[in-house]
Formats: structure tokens, sequence, C-alpha cells
């Protein structure tokens, strides 16, 4: 494996405190119960892409830290900015990782949780506090600011870490009770296409217009009931839930991850929903998303000639390796598309906030046009893999 030289700051990037906190009740509480850091603390915010509001500390030592704390406010909904589960499932693998009969290839990079304050009396929400890792976090799939060989080095740190965790036993790790016990896709299916229904009657203030259904819904929806995977392969694992390139850190100068952030979405269910979701990028013909759209989630590899990072096969391959299963992986095509839908529903839900005029982002009128862009997605994945769809008659 190469050494690169060190490269400049990438990703990380904090400044001002947005979201204010009482520093002093704080300081007390620190002061009180977390002995390894010492107070007074320099408190800045991070910028990128968090849900839950991210600080930065420096404490009087010198030494760094992250708190990660829930919004303020009346949450919309119940099963996001679960940092309580985040907590939980950090101090679970970080047990796990410091075990001395923990082989490397079964690490599961994680930042070491210090403690969870559930008392919303301190800073106004619960928050907790994990270590600071130093290292890269890439915002672009295609990491232009690497060379090739380093993107390739990295995807497959990403992967191996991914096999991982999908090795691991959630009763192992002391984690049984923390998802359902039954099939993860029927349970996604039931619960994400009720909500898509919902989301799709929500009507535009202005026009009148509802927000829509995602193309072919109702189809899409019959066809992944009826063409299931079979889970008892691998059994029941822990699920990231948003695994992707852009919530792991990397070494400074290694090819590594050392860090996998942001677990409020985890659960227990099928590892190919996490796999499936680091790829989707090879999912994606640009040629089938407009030029306005083809950022952030939608940059495409499929049938790219350049800036790929790696060939999909070499990271599918790497993973069935580190999982000791065959490739290629037939439920893959349904776990891609699957993926694609459940992130067309995401979409949806961001234009019927819009709708009402209660989507927080700038760029949330954007999903109206986004949403049945990625449900179209989801349908070529499919057709790509030998499916037909026809659209039902209306009567």
């Amino acid at each position: 494996m190469s050494q690169p030289a060190p490269v400049k700051k990438i990703g990380g990037e904090y400044g001002e405190i947005r979201a204010n906190i009482d520093v002093e009740r704080l300081e007390a509480y620190i002061a009180e119960h977390v002995k390894r850091v010492e107070v007074p603390l320099e408190i800045k915010q991070f910028k990128f892409g968090q849900s839950n509001p991210t600080y930065f500390l420096t404490d009087a030592n010198k030494r760094r830290w992250v708190l990660r704390k829930k919004p303020a406010g009346q949450l919309l909904s119940s099963t996001a900015h679960q940092i309580e589960r985040e907590f939980t499932i950090l101090s679970a693998l970080h047990k796990h990782n410091v075990n001395p009969s923990t082989t490397p290839d079964k690490i599961v990079p994680v930042p070491e949780p210090i403690i969870l304050c559930e008392d919303k009396g301190v800073i106004g929400t619960p928050f907790y506090i994990m270590e600071f890792l130093e290292g890269r976090i890439f915002t672009d799939t295609r990491m232009l600011e690497v060379s090739p060989q380093d993107r390739r080095e990295c995807w497959l740190s990403a992967v191996r870490a991914l096999a991982a965790l999908a090795s691991l036993s959630p009763v192992a790790l002391g984690l049984s009770k923390f998802g359902p016990p039954t099939a993860y896709f029927p349970r996604q299916i039931k619960s994400l296409s009720r909500v898509s229904l919902a989301q799709s009657q929500a009507v535009d203030v202005d026009t009148g217009k509802p927000t829509g259904k995602i193309p072919m819904f109702d189809e899409m929806v019959e066809w992944y009931r009826k063409h299931l995977p079979d889970e008892n392969k691998t059994g029941l694992r822990v699920v990231h839930g948003d695994y992707k390139l852009d919530n792991m850190i990397f070494h400074p100068s290694e090819n590594r991850v050392i860090g996998i952030l942001d677990w409020e979405l985890c659960t227990l269910g099928s590892p190919l929903a996490d796999l499936a979701n680091l790829t989707q990028p090879w999912s994606i013909d640009p040629i089938n998303v407009p030029e306005e759209l083809r950022v952030g989630l939608l940059k495409g590899f499929k049938n790219v000639a350049d800036d790929v990072p790696i060939p999909l096969e070499d990271l599918e391959r790497e993973y069935c390796l580190r999982t000791n299963q065959p490739y290629p992986i037939v439920e893959m095509p349904f776990a891609r598309s699957w993926m694609l839908f459940r992130l067309s529903i995401i979409a949806q839900g961001i234009a019927a906030r819009y709708a009402r005029r209660q989507a927080s982002s700038e760029q949330a009128y954007l999903h109206v046009q986004l949403f049945p862009v990625i449900g179209r997605l989801a349908i070529c994945v499919l057709e790509d893999a030998g499916f037909k769809f026809e659209v039902k008659s209306k009567l």
C-alpha cells in the first residue's frame, strides 16, 4: 500500500457557533462528571451537513473533543436525531474494538464515546461527548483532492470497514434489543410506503397542487413485496442506515477509515442496505439526471469513463471476500433499487415540507423536481437487471 504525502486539510471545517449553547452550564457539568476534559472550553461548530448540531471542543489542556446534541425546539420526527442510540452503538463498538480477542480485520473504526447526558437542563437537549479524530472527510465521491491510487485504496478501506460491521453479531455486541427482530426490508417497505402516500398528498400553498406520488409507486411497492431477498443468509446485523463516503473520517495521510460517523439511523437489519447505499453512485447514469441536479446526492459513475475512483466489481468482490460469501451477490439489484426508492421518499418528504413552506433548506424547492428523478433511477436499476414494468391502467 502506498504512503501518500500529507495533504492539506480535507473536510471537517468548523467556524463560529450557529446554534447557541449555555457554555457556563456545560462547563459546570463537565467539571463534575468528565474528568478527562479540563475546563474552560473553547467551542466552535462544525459546518458540514449535520442534522444534529455538532461542536468542536478544545479544553484547557489543548485536547480536542466533539459534542453532538439534538436540535432545539419541537422535533418533526420521532426517529431522527436519536443521539442516545448513537451513543449506545458507539459504546458497543468501542468495547468490541478494545477487546483483546478482536482481530484487526474485525475492528469497526469509531470514535471513543466519553459520556451521554440526557438531562435537558444542562444545554437544553440531550447530548454526548466523544473523542475528536483528526483526518480527512471527502464530500465528493470522486475524491478529486487525492491521487487515483489513493482514491482506490480509500474506497477499499470503506468497504472493509463495512464488512467488519456486517460480520458482527448484535447478540455478541449486547445489541439484541437494538432493533426489531423481524426481517428488515419488509419493515422498511411497510413503513416508508405509508409515509410516501401521506407525503404525496401535501398540497402546495400557492398552486394548490399536491406533491404527487413517486413514478410507478404502486407497481414498485408491489414488485419489492414479491421479490424480497432471503435475509436468513446473513441474519440480522447492525445497519448503519446512512453509510456513505462523507460519513467517514480517513487517516490524515494513510488511506484507511479511522472513524464512522452519524449513526442516528442505525438499527438491526440487512447489511446489504449499507453496501447498496455506499455504492449508490455506481447505480446512477448521469444521462438519466437533469444537469442542474447532477450534484451532491446524484453524482453518478454508471457508464462514465472519467473520475470513477474504482470499478464497482472490485468493491463488491472485496466485500464478498471479507464477508465470506460468493460473488456476485444476487440480491444486490433489489437492494440498490430499494435504497434509491428510499432516497426518493426522503426527497419527496422535503418536497412535501416545501409545499407547506415548512422546509428549512434554501435548496428545498429542487426536491419537487428531484424526487421523481430518483424514483425513476430506482426503476432503471431493476430494468438493467432484466425486470420489466408496465404501468397499471386506471379504471
